[in-house]
């Protein structure tokens, strides 16, 4: 044990984090010369294509420091404010973190919301400097911004930079220093965290978890507490490129479970696992719960479909335990699930991961958030509203509760302008603004969340030409005058469109809604109308008007009387097929929604 250290890597999106932990496997040797390649614990195409993290990855690494080998465990993190609960998860399995700052960019509003997460559960922090090459970079400055921010030393600031390599040895070095050993009772019963799952579709589930006392052998029988079930350890062993199987794994290590699990729903991340024989009294207290912040349907695109959506999701949790879904039905779009997730990014990849991973095309409805709904007759009963189509009607309606976050924005202070006008056309209130330099500030924000979920964070990135940094927090919720805006297509109302929008803002969204639907909904036989109501109040409209076919293209001369049939006959014709067409809604018209400042 007093070998071992367990540290993650914190830091904002695209500071770095990735190409330090290449340098880091490099240095200790961990990966052959073959194997190597830039963001290497990234796994998946999208990670790569999109140059972001979304798995924690966790791998070992042997070190040798005055002449000792020791074992480093790391668990790298996502840096988007979408994947926060898997740096919650990495967080909750170490005892350090390694602090990224890019010193060309300075401390983002992610770094120190994730610096507040390794705090609060007593990490050891190591601050490092990356980018330290670069012609933009400031290091002085930013030095100086971190030691105001965690209270350490100048000189404890460890300069670097993961693309030539330079000061991965004092990184190393300072995680052996500084990160304290794990604690734990080798002797007492075996206790151990999961903090991640992934599916293999021949070995079944393999759970990756951390052992906080005891020690397990191969071959053992092992109770997952949550659900109570037993199973035997078939095989067991520690992650580093690739698996490899040991006999025992001992207390403060972390390593992987394979015990023949088929079923997702047995394995919950944030569960312990403990000996049948001899079990542990009490479970370990798992990280933060999740709570989804977006929630969206998604449906096949053939209903037959449904159960393979269900087998697909039931998969995608296992591997991202923040994903929470559960049956419903539509009338325009039939059997599905509503899916809560962290945010839009996440809801994009979920996306993706279904079409990419499990070849299952969907269909994606209106995003919006969970609202508090209260009744005349039982004004201190909530309901919670996660669908449009929940609202009570409003004559039984006593009010409607909407989340409300904290906005942390850090901006150059020559886009304070901007942002601000931003964050009030959302419905904003400022509550702070401080220079944390004379050309930095930190603005905070309470705002509406269902304001931020569309288009805020590509917004913001716009006005400040890249340079303001977002993260926010729930505060709870708050009374609000929200209306629910259908959306009717030829009278039928399309319920995957149907969306909850403050009073003040409905008849502008509602009136882009109809403008965007018009250009994309194909043109007919005949005229199709796009209305949207609140109530039985249309207000607004348009219309994709007919495909005109020219009967009287035959007619070449004679009386006017023979068109004039004609032209009566297919006007009576188009009413007939208007009474009884079908209008199809194209995917891009659900995606399109989405973008309706484009």
């Amino acid at each position: 044990m007093k070998k071992i250290r367990n540290f993650c890597i914190i830091a904002h999106i695209d500071h770095g984090k990735s190409t330090l932990a290449d340098r880091m496997l490099e240095y200790t040797s961990t990966v052959a010369d073959r194997d190597r390649k830039n963001q290497l614990l990234d796994n998946m195409d999208i990670e790569r294509e999109r140059g972001i993290t979304i798995k924690s990855h966790a791998i070992q690494m042997e070190y040798k420091y005055e002449g000792e080998e020791y074992i480093l465990n790391l668990i790298d993190t996502p840096g988007h404010v979408d994947f926060s609960y898997e740096v919650s998860r990495s967080i909750a399995a170490c005892e350090g973190a390694l602090l990224i700052v890019d010193a060309a960019q300075s401390i983002q509003a992610q770094t120190i919301s994730n610096l507040y997460l390794a705090l609060e559960n007593d990490l050891e922090i190591i601050p490092v400097l990356n980018k330290v090459d670069l012609p933009s970079a400031n290091p002085e400055e930013v030095t100086d911004d971190i030691v105001n921010l965690i209270d350490c030393r100048p000189e404890d600031v460890i300069r670097a930079s993961a693309k030539t390599g330079l000061g991965v040895k004092e990184i190393l070095d300072a995680i052996i220093e500084r990160v304290p050993a794990p604690e734990g009772d080798p002797d007492a019963p075996f206790q151990a965290l999961i903090f991640d799952s992934v599916y293999n579709q021949f070995r079944g589930i393999e759970a990756y978890f951390r052992v906080m006392n005891g020690s397990v052998r191969k071959g053992e029988k092992v109770k997952f507490m949550a659900t109570g079930k037993e199973y035997f350890a078939d095989e067991i062993g520690t992650l580093k490129l690739n698996q490899v199987p040991r006999k025992t794994i001992g207390t403060g290590d972390v390593g992987y479970i394979i015990s023949g699990v088929k079923e997702p729903l047995e394995v919950k991340v944030g569960d312990t696992i403990t000996s049948s024989e001899n079990p542990t009294k009490e479970a370990i207290d798992g990280f933060e719960d999740v709570k989804p912040m977006v929630f969206a349907g998604i449906y096949p695109v053939v209903n037959d479909d449904f159960e393979e959506l269900r087998a697909a999701l039931e998969k995608l949790q296992l591997n991202d335990a923040s994903l929470t879904y559960q049956a419903e039905s539509s009338a325009a779009l039939g059997f599905g699930f509503r899916c809560g997730f962290l945010g839009m990014l996440h809801l994009e990849i979920v996306q993706e991961r279904l079409e990419r991973e499990f070849e299952m095309t969907v269909i994606t409805t209106m995003p919006n958030v969970g609202y508090r709904a209260f009744l005349n007759k039982s004004p201190d009963v909530a309901i919670e509203v996660n669908n449009p189509t929940d609202l009570p009607e409003s004559t039984i309606l006593n009010r409607v509760e909407e989340p409300y976050i904290t906005a942390s924005i850090i901006t150059k202070s020559d886009f304070v302008g901007p942002v601000i006008s931003l964050c009030i056309e959302k419905r904003g209130e400022m509550r702070n603004q401080v220079y944390l330099t004379t050309d930095r500030v930190e603005l905070t924000f309470h705002l509406p969340l269902a304001e931020i979920v569309f288009d805020f964070y590509d917004r913001l990135k716009t006005i400040s030409k890249g340079y303001a940094s977002f993260d926010y927090s729930p505060i709870g919720m708050k009374e609000s005058t929200l209306v629910k805006v259908d959306i009717l297509i030829n009278g039928d109302n399309v319920d995957a469109l149907s969306a909850l929008i403050h009073k003040d803002n409905a008849y502008t969204i509602g009136k882009k809604i109809c403008e965007k639907l018009r250009q994309l909904i194909p043109r007919q036989q005949f005229d199709i109308a796009i209305q949207a109501a609140i109530g039985a109040k249309i207000i607004s409209r348009e219309t994709v008007k007919a495909l005109r076919k020219d009967v009287t293209a035959k007619c070449y001369g004679g009386d006017i009387s023979r068109k004039r049939k004609l032209l009566e006959k297919q006007k009576k014709g188009k009413k007939k097929m208007r009474q009884i067409g079908n209008v199809e809604v194209p995917q891009s018209a659900f995606m399109a929604v989405l973008k309706l400042n484009d």
